[in-house]
This record gives C-alpha cells, structure tokens and sequence, in this order.
C-alpha cells in the first residue's frame, strides 16, 4: 500500500485523491486482517464478494447504509489497487479483474431551494457582527456560482475580478483550474465584507485566503458545511442540506431560466458528461452572458429574460443527466472526511 500511494504522489495525483485512496485501502487491509487475511497474495475473489457484501450491509453510526455511490467508490479503490499489483509484478493474477462492481443510481437531488426559500436563507445571517457578514457573503457566492464547498475554502483575495465580474477557481476537482461568472449581487457582498469584516478577521501576516474563521484562519471544508446547514435549518423551509444544496440550487434555477446545459456544465466543472460530450468549450463571455440572463440573483435588479427566435429547450434526458450527476456529487461529499 505504502509503494502504491508513494506511485500515486509521483505520478502528481492530488493529496486529497492520495489521502481519500489511503484511508479506503486503509479499511479494506483492516477488514482483512480481522479475518486473517495479511497479504495480497492470500485476497481471492470470493474474498472480495465478501467484502462487497460487507459493504452492503454495512451501517454508519447513525444507522443508514453506505450510499451506492460510496460502495461503488470503495469497491473502484481496491479494484484499482490490485490491478496496479498485477502490473508491477507483486502478483501473478487480478482477483478483482471478474469483480462485478454495483449499479450507480442515477436519482434526482432530493430537495431543491425556490428562490424565496434561498433569499429565506440569505437572510438569517447577522449582518451586526464580522462573522455574519462573512457568512452572507458566503451563502451569495455559493447561490451564485454553484461552487464545491472545497473550492469555496481555497478561494483568496485575488480570485475575483470585479470588473469583469468572475470568479478564478485553481486547483479545482482533477486539479484543473476554470474561470466562471459571479452575479453582480455577490460580488457587492463579497466587496463589503472585504471592506467592513475581513479586516477584523484578518491576522498577521496576511496569506490571502477569502474567508477567514474568526481566529483568523481559513475556514475548513467541514466547518463550512456545519455552518451553512445552520443557516438553513434556522431559515425553517423544512428543508436539510448544506453546501451542496446551493449547488444543486443553482444548476435547476438556471436550467428552468433557460440555460443549456453545456452552460451549467461549464459553470460546474463538469467534464464528462455523456449528453454534452459533442459541446466544445464555451466562452468566459458567453457564459457570463448566459449566467447574468438565467439566474436570478445575477442583477441588482433582476430582468426577464427575452426569448430569442429559434432558442432550442434543454432536452428532458440531459437536464436529468446533469442533476443526476450533482447527486452522486452530494453523496460523495457527504462520506467525505471533513
């Protein structure tokens, strides 16, 4: 194990992807010891569809099972991890070559926000103290742009270009970086809480990060999930998510303004999606364009959109596509380490 992740860092793979793939092959190699299994060369398939089944029945601390999507990534892991053995040698056949890995469901996000719920939301940051002027400019860019809550913590004070009115993700899932449009609306939050909050926030020396904790660190993954799902849970909307929910809230608004989805995919980082496989690259204008006309908080003042002669509906199959890939998203964020 300790060979293939030190193969995983010189081949340039993340330090998240690297650590995700630890703490899973970490499991795996526990869950064989306890049956006595110590080598590689001992792990056999039936062995493996004992584990399958394992991770089936398996229950979290709070009683519910493994999402498929989490089996489906546990099950990838090792399945990578033997193969990689069989290529250099360690051992003479896969086990895991003939292994059936379970279905991924392809579902619809659960609860999506209206936009009164979102503005519902929007509101119950204290606007009276640094800490909730912080978090109302966090909940805008987040409604704005869609953004992974990862993404959002490795933000600085150089990401945003005001006066084009976009946002520089670097280092985004698959360590790619992408340039995506913010809504005018956003960006005067984020402007105030830079000019009023930050500097309370802020401690010596400055390293740049957007958001900062109150003690003047950047905020984590996992303290921004806690604190988004207190916003909305206070909003009282009878709904629950947290960061991901804007996610998923963005890309629907969008697509029901009339956004195609080659747009949203753009917008989220998406790179493979079956449906828009034949889109080439769009445009930062053209997006911003799309961005400003479909989502509702793009303007100060919101305006109708006029219909265009001609203008093509986004097709039922890659609306369902898209949205059903935000889901597994959620899933896996979700069994993420925070």
């Amino acid at each position: 194990m300790a060979a293939y992740l030190e193969w995983m860092g010189v081949r340039a793979y993340t330090e998240r992807s690297v650590e995700s793939r630890a703490e899973i092959l970490a499991s795996f190699a526990a869950w064989c010891e306890e049956r006595g299994i110590g080598r590689p060369t001992e792990v056999t398939r039936p062995i493996l569809q004992r584990y399958q089944r394992w991770l089936f029945y398996y229950r979290k601390k709070n009683g519910q099972p493994l999402g498929v999507s989490t089996q489906y990534e546990r099950l990838v892991v090792v399945t990578v991890f033997f193969r990689w053995l069989t290529r250099n040698n360690h051992l003479l056949y896969n086990p895991a070559s003939e292994l059936e890995l379970p279905r991924t469901e392809k579902r619809l996000p659960k609860a999506i926000l209206s936009i009164e719920e979102v503005e519902k939301v929007l509101a119950q940051a204290d606007l009276r103290t640094p800490l909730g002027l912080r978090d109302r400019a966090i909940l805008e860019v987040l409604y704005s742009t869609g953004i992974r809550r990862s993404e959002l913590t490795g933000l600085s004070i150089f990401s945003l270009d005001q006066d084009r009115g976009t946002l520089l993700i670097r280092k985004g899932k698959g360590k790619k970086d992408r340039m995506i449009p913010i809504g005018e609306r956003a960006l005067r939050w984020v402007e105030k809480y830079l000019t009023e909050a930050r500097p309370q926030l802020v401690m010596e020396p400055d390293e740049g990060v957007l958001f900062l904790t109150g003690e003047g660190e950047a905020i984590t993954p996992g303290h921004l999930t806690d604190q988004v799902a207190a916003y909305i849970d206070a909003a009282s909307i009878g709904k629950k998510g947290s960061c991901h929910l804007f996610r998923h809230t963005m890309a629907t608004l969008m697509l029901e303004g009339g956004a195609d989805t080659r747009f949203i995919q753009q917008m989220l980082g998406h790179e493979n999606l079956a449906s828009t496989q034949l889109y080439t690259r769009v445009s930062i204008r053209k997006l911003k364009e799309i961005h400003t006309a479909t989502h509702p908080a793009a303007k100060l003042e919101r305006r109708e959109r006029p219909a265009e002669d001609g203008e093509a509906e986004t097709a039922g199959d890659e609306r369902e596509e898209l949205l059903a890939s935000l889901d597994v998203e959620a899933a896996e964020e979700e069994d993420a380490p925070p």
